[in-house]
């Protein structure tokens, strides 16, 4: 494979014959969340020259070819559910001093009078524990899969709901898909039409929280009640404004950030393959797909954050959007 330290070294993804964007679109946590797993029937790697005969340069990080459930003939109607529940937890923490540990350490090196041991709080936080939570998610996939006359079918919907181990991350999905897989003239021509659709909507999580809570001093409160910052303990300089060179209150950058992006997107395939009557060996594929996405979000901070604070106006409000459209069309003949 390819190896590089500023090009992406990601596989191509193909799915249903569909060469995925993946760059992705704005506000959007990963290319592949337009399928919902429960959909997957099998995932194949291309690591070798099949791979670049087929797809070219494009192959050179190897290929991944995802094929989704198709429905049957024969056995009637079938309805299928899948869903679940879970729980997150961060399982392990960084290792940091207590606030007891702290007080300890600042006592020992500074002497009664200096003004570090002035700085120190009554409080005993564990910043960690603030960031993180139990996420509880939830998952579920409704499927119907038949067949009318020589015309296989499988409709799909699926939603999502995942809260992350970060406070106020949030990813909500709804998926839908249809697969029709006719067969003609003894199933000599195979034809396949698909159609994917995806709607996500992300609430983001500032991950810098992260850090701060490592940095931040245990023995202050979380909160501080009346002040100009939200409410939330900040560090100060004389003036009142709040100190830079500070670490920021962990839990006022998940609190204070309102960070969201609607994403829409859907995928639209057919494809044909004829094994001709005259020649067995020899086979003609006909692959046409058109390839939607558009992202769109806001991040807004109020006036009162103290990491977004100005003297002549304080906060901040971005929106951003992107609208990407890509198409497929892709003829070969293959002879074995």
């Amino acid at each position: 494979g390819e190896s590089s330290l500023s090009a992406s070294n990601d596989p191509l993804i193909v799915i249903d014959g569909v060469p995925l964007d993946n760059g992705g679109v704005s506000g959007s946590r990963n290319s592949l969340n337009v399928i919902n797993p429960n959909d997957i029937e099998s995932m194949t790697v291309l690591k070798d020259a099949s791979a670049s005969a087929i797809y070219g340069n494009r192959a050179s990080g190897g290929v991944i070819l995802i094929t989704t459930k198709k429905g049957k003939l024969g056995g009637g109607l079938k309805i299928g559910y899948n869903g679940n529940v879970s729980f997150g937890e961060a399982t392990d923490r960084v290792d940091v001093l207590s606030a007891d540990e702290y007080r300890a350490a600042i006592e020992g090196y500074y002497d009664e009078d200096h003004p570090a041991r002035e700085l120190l709080g009554d409080a005993s936080t564990n910043w960690q524990d603030q960031i993180y939570q139990t996420a509880v998610s939830h998952d579920h996939n409704l499927n119907i899969s038949g067949g009318v006359g020589n015309f296989p079918y499988r409709v799909s919907l699926g939603y999502s709901d995942k809260n992350g181990i970060l406070k106020t991350d949030n990813f909500n999905r709804l998926t839908g898909s249809l697969n029709v897989t006719p067969g003609f003239f003894d199933n000599k021509l195979q034809v396949k039409l698909n159609a994917k659709a995806m709607k996500t909507q992300n609430h983001f999580a500032d991950r810098g929280a992260i850090g701060n809570s490592l940095y931040f001093d245990p023995t202050q409160p979380i909160y501080d009640d009346g002040n100009d910052y939200g409410g939330f303990f900040t560090w100060t300089i004389p003036n009142g404004n709040p100190n830079s060179l500070a670490p920021t209150n962990p839990l006022a950058l998940l609190e204070l950030r309102d960070d969201n992006s609607d994403v829409l997107r859907y995928i639209t395939s057919a494809s044909a393959d004829y094994r001709f009557h005259f020649l067995p060996e020899l086979r003609a594929n006909l692959n046409l797909a058109y390839d939607y996405s558009k992202g769109e979000g806001s991040t807004v901070v109020p006036k009162e954050a103290s990491f977004a604070f100005n003297e002549a106006f304080g906060g901040s409000n971005s929106n951003y959007s992107q609208e990407k459209k890509n198409s497929l069309l892709e003829f070969y003949l293959n002879y074995k």
